[in-house]
């Protein structure tokens, strides 16, 4: 399947037919999400992967009792980080491997300073969008390996974070459910190039 194909034929599946994605293929899918793309590379998320009946059935009242939830193979919490000088301190750990100490000091501390006087509130909307690339990533990502998904933001984070057990920087902000489709497609209804492109 080319890109092409793949964006085409990329849908918001609203059911699931159950079956478990085989192991291999969610490593794959998660190889994909790990590429994605953020500003600076500071890669200010985490995914809280959901696979088990009982947290789904947990989860379903707070996501409006959407079907996605419970009939999926497994559910993707993309989680925003808003420590992020906490996430700028690890890429520095992880830059020095590949590069000189003091090169890697350099290039965060320029990160480091962008931020330095940011609320709380800031580096969680900017970290809110840098989830999405990764979002982005899982949506096409499992097209291209073979199995469907759906992206939802209807659901409650407060409830979410309560019931995941989750620290107060890292905030649900989308979800992704993936499995085998038991839906069909719906034509894509989208504007025309002329009222997007100017």
């Amino acid at each position: 399947m080319d890109f092409k194909q793949i964006v085409m034929g990329r849908y918001a599946t609203k059911k699931f037919d159950g079956r478990k994605i085989p192991q291999d293929k969610v490593d794959e899918l998660f190889e994909l999400i790990l590429c994605a793309p953020s500003s600076w590379n500071i890669q200010p998320w985490k995914i809280k992967v959901i696979n088990d009946e009982e947290t789904k059935k947990k989860l379903a009242p707070v996501s409006w009792d959407q079907p996605q939830i419970t009939t999926c193979s497994h559910l993707l919490v993309f989680c925003a980080d808003s420590d992020v000088m906490s996430c700028i301190n690890r890429l520095e750990k992880l830059m020095a491997k590949n590069m000189s100490v003091q090169k890697a000091k350099e290039m965060t501390d320029m990160m480091r300073g962008a931020f330095k006087n940011s609320t709380e509130e800031y580096c969680l909307a900017w970290a809110q969008r840098q989830t999405y690339l990764a979002l982005e990533n899982a949506l096409l990502g499992a097209k291209a390996l073979g199995f469907d998904s759906c992206p939802m933001e209807g659901f409650s984070g407060e409830e979410y974070s309560k019931i995941l057990k989750l620290p107060k920087n890292i905030v649900p902000t989308a979800l992704c459910a993936i499995g085998f489709a038991a839906d069909t497609p719906q034509p894509k209804v989208r504007f025309d190039k002329k009222d997007i492109f100017f």
